[in-house]
């Protein structure tokens, strides 16, 4: 009987208890694809996992770790061999079928991506879960026909993970990118992913008219509530709004004036559904538009015998930027 080692979080009385154990391979649960992890990367979500502060968990016990990345050792998946590297995002990994905080996985190929050749599993993973998803919005702005040649674009957000993440792939693919943040000793930093200009979150906190000065072309919103509805007040005609946030708030406090007045629109973003081929499309873009030098310095790499300890760290604001786990 083969063991690895793992994060596991079980269920005793009305509390999550989370630590390192010692598993059997057989204990893995269903997937025609075996892998050996070699790195994953602490998400928000895991820490409210391993903390048991949301109901991110929906069965127990768990293996903890939204997003992994790993060699597979063994497959009967038509599009996967022993020895190709691979990456998973969302699909419910670490909610449902246990995820990436473990030195083994068994998940369905249908939830993997083969790594693009200049893609390394720890870059894979600085980019994620948050990187992902940033790529989701930017190639639905494109599907909506929008360009840089169209104006501006608008980051709200843009000191978090998946809103660093869309101010470098804005600038990349030439858009000059307005970050919106809370956050004015982070300027230097979004500046150096390629924001042109930084605006105030306070700006954006309150209530404003229904339709406002015309500034953007695009967006990309982190946030909701409010912020995303001054956003849509100030896109001008035939823009969109690629929304994928609700730290501020589930509700939308905005008018139908921007929709048929100057022809917004929202565009819903979402990142744990498998959907491979938009997938692949988002990781292939990633491999080819982000500088490696970049993700590198968005990017802190720790053993995974610290990985417990960094996961509880998160949920307290503790930690700035990407946090890669190196597998032993």
């Amino acid at each position: 009987m083969s063991f690895f080692k793992a994060i596991r979080i079980d269920q005793r009385a009305e509390t999550c208890d989370a630590r390192y154990v010692d598993m059997a391979e057989e204990e893995l649960m269903p997937g025609d694809v075996d892998l050996a992890v070699t790195h994953s990367a602490i998400n928000y979500k895991d820490g409210l996992a391993v903390t048991g502060k949301g109901a991110v968990v929906r069965r127990f016990p768990m293996i903890p770790g939204v997003d992994l990345a790993g060699r597979v050792t063994r497959s009967t998946h038509p599009d996967f061999s022993a020895g190709d590297l691979v990456v998973a995002t969302g699909c419910g990994v670490g909610e449902a079928h246990y995820g990436g905080f473990a030195e083994r996985a068994r998940l369905s190929g249908d939830w993997l991506v083969k790594l693009p050749g200049t893609l390394t599993p720890a870059r894979a993973m600085t980019v994620g879960t948050a990187g992902l998803t940033a790529m989701f919005c930017l190639l639905a702005l494109e599907r909506h026909g929008l360009a840089p040649t169209d104006g501006p674009a608008v980051v709200s957000g843009a000191s978090g993970g998946v809103g660093s993440f869309a101010v470098a792939l804005l600038a990349a693919a030439g858009w000059r990118v307005a970050a919106i943040t809370g956050h004015p000793a982070e300027a230097d930093y979004l500046t150096s992913l390629g924001a042109a200009e930084i605006l105030a979150r306070e700006a954006f906190a309150q209530p404003g008219k229904p339709l406002q000065s015309q500034r953007f072309a695009a967006g990309v919103d982190t946030v909701g509530g409010v912020t995303l509805a001054n956003i849509l007040a100030q896109t001008q005609f035939d823009g969109a709004v690629a929304a994928t946030g609700n730290v501020g708030g589930m509700d939308l406090p905005a008018s139908v004036a921007p929709f048929i007045l100057r022809g917004v629109a929202l565009l819903g973003v979402e990142s744990v559904r498998p959907r491979i081929a938009l997938r692949r499309a988002a990781w292939a873009r990633i491999a080819t538009d982000l500088d490696a030098a970049l993700i590198d310095a968005m990017c802190e790499v720790i053993p995974f015998d610290q990985a417990l300890e960094r996961a509880r760290a998160i949920v307290t604001g503790k930690i700035r930027g990407r946090v890669v786990i190196e597998m032993p």
